[in-house]
């Protein structure tokens, strides 16, 4: 576990307290509302360590941190080749001018301290370089194998003082690993840091696994897996490796997708060929029906207040998103296509404010992955491929992640992508990959 505090020691907290400036007041900030943004010039120091050992670890530290700010488009790190000043502890004060003369809009000072219970200590500050003034300064004491974790929560308060979004670094992703010829594939349930780094798998490819889902609540996912050649839901929790089954769901093509208080899950079955949306009570294991239509209705995902569902269905002719209330009332289509379309996989943004999805173009057989309103307005396709599918969001509500694979059954990959649509990244797996579930925070 780790203990957050705030940077204590000998004569270090009155001069925090001194510099700091709360974060209205800071002159550097970025507007990530706008369209593209031009990435932000940041320099990260080396943290530097009494030791090799210690000196190792922040070397490590500032690169994660560097690379979570890089990847995210808005920060450009510069090269520390060209610094003019070594900062040799948090004790030294920024010569700013030097940072103003490499264009430098914001800094970052961290020092790396063991502890005598074999514990480090971590700790770092965000300066506005023209202001000269600290926007930002903390501490974590953790023991020194979680230093990729620390590292994410440094860049997550960077990110957050810089732009006023919360940071999305300090989370993880679990996936389909696929593996194996195109008629034999052999798909585990896997999970790794938003990064790539840590991949683990959960399952050992004995009995085939799709479609996992996070919790909202908790480090908690669904799956499904195929036992006897029916599908099967699973409830497995990654900090306690516990797993227990939801039930047999012979209609079932994906997952469950949690409600926002975790307590329920929407899943969508078929019964008699037709397939309807229902509700689970995960206390209770009830189930209640929320569509009763002839047409096919699948793929349901909440909106974070809880109050409105969108699914996909085919009840007007071709298959649309539709957005009902939470007890299957006044369903509305609010997909019409610019250009024609099938559209599916629709998932609510975890600010309310988007729905994301996927797009079927019939006039050329591209897939997209668009967002739009949960009016049905303001459509936006951010990225195309031959086959691109699955969206899932950041915490924060402003980048996704999806699965592409290239013609002729090649190679399966994820990327990530910001509502811009101009910062689409691969995330680098050790095997193909297909179906993202983006985690919360991590507690």
């Amino acid at each position: 576990m780790i203990n957050l505090k705030k940077i204590a020691g000998a004569g270090v907290v009155a001069a925090l307290m001194a510099l700091f400036v709360p974060q209205a007041e800071a002159q550097v900030r970025l507007d990530i509302t706008r369209g593209r943004v031009e990435p932000m010039p940041i320099a990260v120091t080396v943290f530097p360590g009494a030791s090799p050992e210690v000196q190792q670890l922040g070397r490590d530290i500032s690169q994660i941190i560097t690379a979570d700010l890089e990847r995210s488009g808005l920060f450009r790190p510069l090269d520390p080749k060209g610094f003019l000043q070594d900062l040799t502890s948090l004790d030294v004060q920024p010569r700013f001018q030097d940072w103003r003369t490499l264009a430098a809009q914001a800094l970052v000072q961290g020092a790396v301290e063991p502890l005598p219970n074999g514990q480090a200590r971590v700790a770092f500050r965000l300066w506005d370089v023209f202001g000269g003034q600290q926007m930002e300064g903390q501490a974590y004491t953790t023991q020194p194998e979680n230093f990729r974790r620390v590292a994410h929560l440094i860049a997550d308060r960077i990110y957050t003082a810089i732009t006023g979004e919360t940071g999305y670094f300090d989370t993880r992703i679990v996936y389909i690993a696929e593996s194996g010829p195109p008629l034999e594939r052999v798909k585990r349930l896997a999970i790794m840091d938003q990064d790539g780094a840590n991949n683990r798998y959960l399952t050992n490819g004995a009995n085939l696994v799709l479609t996992p889902r996070f919790s909202p609540t908790a480090q908690e996912i669904t799956y499904m897996s195929y036992f006897r050649n029916v599908p099967r839901v699973y409830l497995f929790n990654i900090d306690t490796g516990r797993q227990e089954v939801l039930g047999d769901f012979p209609g079932m093509t994906y997952a469950p997708r949690f409600t926002p208080d975790g307590n329920k899950v929407l899943l969508s079955m078929a019964t008699n060929g037709n397939s309807e949306i229902y509700e689970m009570d995960l206390r209770t294991r009830k189930t209640a029906r929320l569509t009763d239509h002839p047409a096919i209705d699948t793929s349901p995902s909440a909106s974070p207040d809880g109050s409105q569902i969108t699914f996909a269905s085919d009840r007007g002719g071709s298959q649309q998103i539709y957005v009902m209330n939470a007890d299957g009332g006044d369903p509305k289509r609010i997909s019409f296509g610019q250009g024609k379309g099938r559209y599916a996989t629709p998932v609510w943004s975890p600010r309310g404010d988007l729905i994301a999805f996927t797009r079927y173009a019939t006039s050329d057989g591209n897939f997209f992955i668009g967002v739009m309103k949960p009016d049905g307005s303001g459509e936006r396709l951010l990225a195309q491929g031959f086959l691109v599918e699955a969206p899932t969001w950041a915490p924060n509500g402003r980048v996704l992640m999806y699965f592409a694979q290239s013609r002729n059954g090649g190679r399966t990959r994820l990327y990530s992508i910001d509502l811009t649509g101009y910062n689409q990244r691969e995330i680098i797996t050790p095997q193909d990959a297909s179906d993202p579930a983006w985690s919360p925070l991590i507690p």
